[in-house]
């Protein structure tokens, strides 16, 4: 396995001091984290927005209700800008009006945002905003629907006042992942994340058994970085402009303090549910890890042909490619992480601390804002949170600590979580923002100790159960959060028993189901699959009988959701499991009057 230090980082270094000097706005590299005037926040005191985090540091709640906040990026001045996104992600919540763009300023030093304004296309216009958001040259870069547009924004000025120009246009959107995150460097290297369209490019995507595709021809135009300029404008999308391939869906962008580039890596899913022959399905839940890539010119780091087994601490030949969870093969050469995290926790951003506000132990070290797994069942779902990973020399330099706790509330789950950090950005007076995509919160979060603190982990959240009863005062019989929930109606022939088992499976907890995954632990949904509380449903009648046929054939084509559904969805269900799921199903469906959006994918 090969490892080294970007060639991007050869000549870079001393550019970044240029920068800073040359444009009067920050990059979200090593401009953005320089000297500025600071300000204690104000609201410190309270409960740190609802978060836990490491000790010494406090968060407020900078901004609310934004939308679907993604990332962000900060100005020299401190006007942060973020970049919101609708679509078929969040098909339940329409935009706020205006653009999907948001300028936010802390006019008064108070910690909070007093003054924000919209802008951009407009839903009216056809935009779906996007991920990907940079400041450059006296402009602002931002990502909508396939293209990456450029704002002029005049001194002294909050907001554009003239419309975009055009920078890259053409980007692919089709598939399982559609974002193009994005990093400019103080040349304007212009580096794009192509996500791939398949899990794992398959002749059948996420489909049991499917074997992969010889060569992969989708490596071309997706599963990589490319490389524009955004100097120039009128680009268009073009396979020759890759930069680093082997990269399924990288989302988080950052330049060290010698201009290394890092990326973020979502690792990929359904080891077990389409390989059951290697893998079981606690492997799978906790396999394969999520990475941090130092990016290099021309390199492949193993996607969709290798994985990196954090356990094993090596890249491994994926299933589909002949592997068994064991052997190298062509994986040897290609290159590794410099650090790895548990499977599935999905790694939405990445700020790399260039500031000198925090504590010497997270200067130079990586902050990575994880949105929450949909996909470890059996396993309780992890992630909704953010870690710091020490970092020296361009390698990881001790492991990692969970940074920021208690996003998600009661609920670590998709389709339930109160909070999904999906932005990083660290301000000038060295502050660090988180964003959340769920209600569009955005975070503050700010040093307010003596200097002496270390690299620790912020406590756990407190649980509801745990704020109302300490542990040794737990009933010996336990406790049921479900028991006083109305039970749910039998369909006909079938019996109490059977909807009972069926609730069981489809939460994980019998013959490994991955149901909620998808649909949401309340059934109510996730972007991954539809809602089955609707009592709706676009491919059969409802029906038991339908039902039953739906579970045991899949959805390998879904019609408006994300996730591909493969028979028996991918866990090893006997017929009497598939009709207690289906029984389940049919309950949910008829269990009261929630009638907003037909339960089809």
């Amino acid at each position: 396995m090969k490892n080294g230090g970007g060639r991007v980082a050869t000549t870079l270094a001393t550019v970044f001091v240029l920068q800073a000097l040359i444009t009067g706005l920050s990059t979200n590299g090593a401009a953005a984290q320089g000297a500025a005037p600071s300000h204690r926040s104000a609201n410190c005191q309270g409960d740190n927005g609802g978060l836990t985090l490491s000790p010494g540091f406090c968060a407020s709640v900078f901004a609310d209700n934004l939308g679907h906040v993604r990332h962000m990026a900060v100005a020299a001045d401190g006007t942060l800008y973020a970049n919101t996104w609708s679509g078929r992600y969040f098909p339940n919540s329409p935009p706020p009006p205006g653009g999907f763009l948001v300028a936010l300023k802390d006019a008064k030093g108070l910690g909070r945002a007093d003054v924000i304004k919209r802008f951009g296309v407009t839903v009216a216009e056809g935009g779906t905003g996007g991920s990907g958001i940079r400041l450059y040259n006296g402009g602002l870069y931002a990502e909508e629907n396939g293209r990456i547009l450029r704002y002029a924004l005049p001194a002294g000025s909050l907001v554009p006042n003239g419309p975009p120009t055009v920078i890259v246009s053409g980007l692919p959107l089709t598939g399982d992942h559609p974002m193009h995150p994005f990093i400019i460097d103080p040349r304007g290297a212009l580096f794009v994340d192509l996500g791939s369209a398949t899990n794992a490019c398959q002749e059948e995507n996420r489909i049991p058994l499917s074997r992969g595709i010889v060569p992969c021809e989708e490596k071309k135009t997706r599963g990589g970085t490319w490389q524009f300029d955004a100097n120039k404008t009128g680009q268009v999308f073009s396979p020759q402009a890759r930069y680093a391939s082997g990269i399924r869906n990288g989302e988080g962008f950052a330049f060290d303090a010698a201009g290394r580039l890092f990326v973020t890596q979502h690792g990929r899913d359904q080891l077990f549910q389409n390989w059951p022959r290697f893998y079981n399905a606690e492997q799978s839940a906790e396999l394969p890890a999520e990475e941090l890539l130092l990016l290099v010119r021309g390199a492949d780091y193993g996607w969709p042909e290798c994985y990196y087994d954090q356990f094993q601490k090596k890249l491994v030949l994926a299933p589909e490619y002949g592997g068994d969870g064991k052997k190298p093969g062509v994986c040897a050469e290609r290159h590794a992480p410099v650090a790895a995290f548990p499977g599935h926790w999905a790694p939405n951003d990445l700020a790399i601390y260039l500031g000198d506000k925090f504590p010497p132990g997270y200067r130079g070290g990586a902050f990575i804002a994880f949105h929450g797994s949909w996909n470890r069942a059996p396993l309780p779902q992890q992630g909704y949170n953010v870690v710091f990973q020490p970092l020296a020399n361009g390698k990881a330099s001790g492991p990692f600590v969970v940074f920021a706790d208690g996003f998600a509330g009661a609920f670590r789950d998709p389709g339930r979580a109160a909070f999904r950090p999906t932005g990083l950005a660290v301000s000038p007076d060295g502050a660090l923002y988180i964003s959340d995509d769920v209600h569009g919160r955005i975070w503050r979060v700010t040093y307010e100790g003596d200097g002496s603190d270390k690299v620790a982990p912020a406590p756990a959240p407190t649980s509801p159960v745990a704020a109302n009863a300490s542990p040794s005062a737990l009933p010996p019989e336990g406790i049921h959060p479900n028991a006083g929930r109305a039970p749910l109606p039998t369909p006909p022939g079938s019996s109490p028993d059977q909807v009972a088992l069926g609730d069981q499976i489809f939460h994980g907890a019998a013959s490994n189901g991955t149901c909620s995954g998808c649909h949401g632990s309340d059934a109510g949904g996730t972007p991954q699959g539809p809602p089955l509380n609707s009592g709706h449903w676009l491919w059969s009648d409802g029906s038991l009988a339908a039902l039953t046929e739906t579970i045991e054939k899949g959805v390998p084509h879904p019609k408006k959701y994300q996730g591909v559904m493969p028979p028996l969805g991918g866990a090893p269900l006997s017929k009497a499991d598939v009709a207690a799921v289906a029984a389940y199903v049919w309950g949910v469906g008829h269990a009261g009057d929630n009638r907003s959006e037909p339960g089809s994918r």
